[in-house]
């Protein structure tokens, strides 16, 4: 399958022929439908090119991997690829987080968006990343209060993720 990169999105259209990007979407709940193409980030195009299910194109010339991965590092979000790359092949299904503040909101398996609610936003940082207790009670209180709970997946320095699941408790 074909997908045309442009900036941070790639664009799979949807032709007569070919009706896989909706597939993609309906069933594995990559990217967003439009009425012409399936519109994924570059962390979702990045997962499917890995997994041999995508072609990136950029001005009609055939991205490489490491083009791809590369772009990802420059843009400073290697760290929610790789999250989001493990959360995937784990079975759940991520979708993004932006609206509360985290980088992604992870759905349990055998839910997804219009069949139950997520149970998880997930907040990325590094080893060395040095979190503001006022910032780190607010990612708290955003999940607690929409009612899911905080991951936080934390990458350390060899790339190895660990996840804190954080829930909010009166004391």
């Amino acid at each position: 399958m074909r997908g045309d990169l442009y900036d941070e999105i790639v664009t799979v259209p949807i032709t007569e022929t070919s009706r896989r990007p909706i597939a993609l979407n309906e069933k594995s709940h990559f990217g967003k439908l439009t009425d012409k193409a399936l519109e994924l980030s570059l962390i979702e195009a990045a997962y499917l090119m890995k997994n041999n299910r995508l072609d990136i194109y950029k001005d009609d010339v055939k991205c490489e991997t490491s083009y791809i991965i590369n772009l990802i590092k420059e843009r400073d979000i290697y760290g929610k690829f790789l999250v989001y790359s493990d959360l995937k092949n784990r079975g759940y299904v991520i979708k993004t987080g932006f609206k509360y503040g985290s980088e992604f909101r992870l759905y349990e398996r055998g839910l997804a968006p219009g069949k139950g609610h997520s149970n998880y936003l997930v907040k990325v940082v590094y080893e060395k990343y040095e979190i503001n207790a006022l910032d780190f009670a607010s990612y708290v209180r955003v999940a607690h209060g929409v009612n899911k709970n905080l991951l936080l997946a934390v990458v350390d320095d060899d790339l190895d993720i660990t996840y804190y699941n954080i829930e909010w408790t009166r004391p």
